[in-house]
């Protein structure tokens, strides 16, 4: 009888480790799900010029987020909206890459607030830092350009490489991999908003700063988030 149990146990065992071996790994957690919107509550808070970055505790867990520069501070519960995800994104300012991040726009009052504040960190007509007159020569060559020649001809400009000479009135570094300068030389006008020209480069800048400005026009270029431009002048190269 004993010799039977032994035996009995023995095969039940063996089935359980069987079953055991069998049964599938659980699965890693899934990835969130597309959205365009993200909500947490703030953990971290740095800010640079033009942004503010946000460590949030959200139901996916802990994430980098980056908005316009706005008041917010630990412990708030925020609503990022028009996100768009971003690998491995490098902040100079902060010296610091982030395997993910989310670029987006603050919701409700605080997002407001830092709308009116800053403009946006890049909206299509932002308001220049550097407020005296610009008046700079106009690059030589057979694709130079003034900056009103750039905006204004900008269907004809597409896709070509332009020289544009100007003063940096607007830096803003490290921002989806680029830096990004509004160059203006006297030419055009602020009612037509002809007199004002966006840059992206990896060079650097500071307002004031007269520069040699070389790269390709582009048009309704879209990044997301909301950053969408009539005319651009894109991964340009800088001379000073």
């Amino acid at each position: 009888m004993k010799l039977l149990i032994a035996v009995f146990v023995m095969i039940c065992s063996s089935v359980a480790w069987s079953a055991e071996k069998a049964a599938p790994l659980p699965a890693a957690k899934a990835a969130p799900a597309a959205t365009t919107v993200l909500k947490g509550e703030i953990l971290e808070v740095k800010d640079v010029e033009g942004y503010t970055y946000l460590r949030l505790k959200t139901a996916d867990g802990e994430m980098w987020a980056a908005v316009s520069t706005a008041k917010v501070k630990k412990g708030e519960k925020v609503t990022i909206e028009n996100v768009m995800m971003m690998s491995n994104f490098e902040s100079k300012a902060l010296k610091k890459t982030f395997p993910s991040i989310v670029f987006g726009s603050l919701a409700g009052a605080a997002g407001g607030a830092a709308a009116a504040a800053t403009g946006g960190a890049h909206s299509a007509a932002p308001k220049a830092e550097f407020t005296g007159d610009v008046k700079v020569a106009k690059a030589s060559g057979a694709d130079a350009r003034t900056v009103a020649e750039v905006v204004s001809k900008n269907a004809e400009l597409k896709d070509k490489t332009v020289q544009v000479r100007g003063k940096v009135v607007k830096f803003t570094e490290a921002v989806m991999g680029k830096n990004w300068i509004h160059l203006r030389d006297g030419s055009g006008s602020a009612a037509d908003k002809t007199d004002d020209l966006l840059v992206t480069t990896k060079d650097q800048a500071k307002v004031g700063d007269v520069v040699l400005v070389k790269g390709m026009v582009r048009t309704d270029k879209d990044f997301g988030s909301g950053y969408s431009y009539k005319v651009l002048v894109e991964d340009a190269s800088l001379q000073k």
